[in-house]
């Protein structure tokens, strides 16, 4: 006998949807299988499957600037050498 199901509708940024979506199907699954994944292991577990953290200030202070380097492409280096030269000017101030 086949349990009654319902529709789940989900916001997510289409990029990140995208992005997911290719990487589930190169594990041979489908968005909505892997959402039936995680639901199944919240019920089974009574837990969410990953560990959540409260990020501490410097973890913030991190992500926030890793944003805002991300929103204004700031610090884009052409190779590794480019990197490391940047660094260790910047270790020399």
């Amino acid at each position: 006998m086949m349990a009654h199901s319902s529709m789940l509708h989900v916001r997510v940024d289409d990029e990140i949807k995208t992005q997911a979506s290719e990487a589930l199907a190169a594990m041979g699954l489908t968005v909505s299988d892997a959402v039936r994944i995680l639901l199944k292991r919240v019920v089974n577990d009574q837990a969410f499957p990953l560990e959540l953290k409260v990020p501490n200030t410097a973890t913030r202070e991190a992500m926030d600037e890793a944003r805002e380097m991300m929103k204004t492409k700031a610090t884009r280096f052409e190779s590794a050498d480019a990197l490391i030269d940047d660094l260790e000017k910047a270790g020399q101030q």
